[in-house]
């Protein structure tokens, strides 16, 4: 049986842990010819290796990387036909916005927003002369909420990220491709494990909001992106995709 990504080559930023390698495994299931960009070049190897697929270093807030990313993708596979934007930070220093300092401020921008950006400038031509194409920017339920522990930069570059996809979605429509922005919920990844590991009170602040009682895995936020790389969300554009255990809908959560 075919699998849903047959014949079509995807990149995957920050593909080599979380919800980016979950992701690189679940299109490389369905068909893909996957492209996993990252900083960690022997751990990069080894899952390209593992799906059949390439390691490209690329530093995301770096343009010249970047464009050289999808530049790279096309020369190797003749197309760009998935995008998905997944790399990003939330260290520790980003706290709230009466102690989070400048610095901490910029590179949590830079990394989880204009990367996005550089991202999206780099990809949107290659499927636009294709007249056809996915981009999955990750954003975050924090993008549509207050989040219960402040993040300040964190929640503010995805809020930037979700905007950003809304419009590229409508401008590009017509041209064929389609741009969403994939908003989990906490997720039980590195990311979120290094954040709590010295707070355990944060954590259940957090994890008292979720009416599932639990985080997500990676591989239900890869589902989900692979949902919008296939042809079955082939209506679906401009879209604030929620995958968060129904944080969003509740009001309040009982105990």
């Amino acid at each position: 049986m075919a699998g849903r990504l047959d014949g079509r080559s995807a990149v995957v930023t920050g593909g080599c842990s979380g919800i980016g390698l979950a992701t690189v495994r679940r299109f490389a299931e369905e068909g893909a010819r996957v492209v996993v960009a990252d900083l960690d070049d022997e751990r990069g190897s080894q899952v390209a290796e593992e799906v059949g697929g390439r390691y490209v270093h690329c530093d995301v807030t770096v343009k010249e990387e970047v464009d050289a990313l999808y530049a790279a993708t096309r020369e190797a596979y003749g197309s760009v036909d998935v995008a998905f934007n997944n790399a990003g930070i939330s260290p520790p220093e980003d706290d709230s916005i009466l102690d989070t300092d400048l610095e901490a401020w910029r590179r949590v921008q830079e990394v989880n927003l204009t990367s996005v950006y550089l991202c999206c400038k780099a990809v949107l031509p290659h499927m636009i002369e294709q007249r056809r194409g996915s981009i999955i920017n990750t954003a975050s339920f924090v993008a549509v909420m207050g989040a219960a522990t402040s993040q300040i930069s964190y929640s503010a570059s995805k809020g930037g990220v979700l905007s950003m996809s809304r419009e590229l979605g409508v401008q590009f429509a017509r041209d064929g491709v389609r741009v969403n922005a994939l908003c989990p919920g906490p997720v039980n990844t590195p990311l979120l494990q290094e954040l709590f590991a010295k707070d355990a009170e944060r954590a259940q602040r957090r994890l008292v909001h979720v009416p599932m009682g639990r985080f997500a895995e990676p591989e239900e936020i890869a589902n989900a992106a692979l949902f919008l790389a296939s042809d079955e969300s082939s209506f679906i554009t401009a879209s604030t995709f929620l995958v968060d255990g129904g944080i969003s809908g509740a009001y309040v959560t009982p105990l």
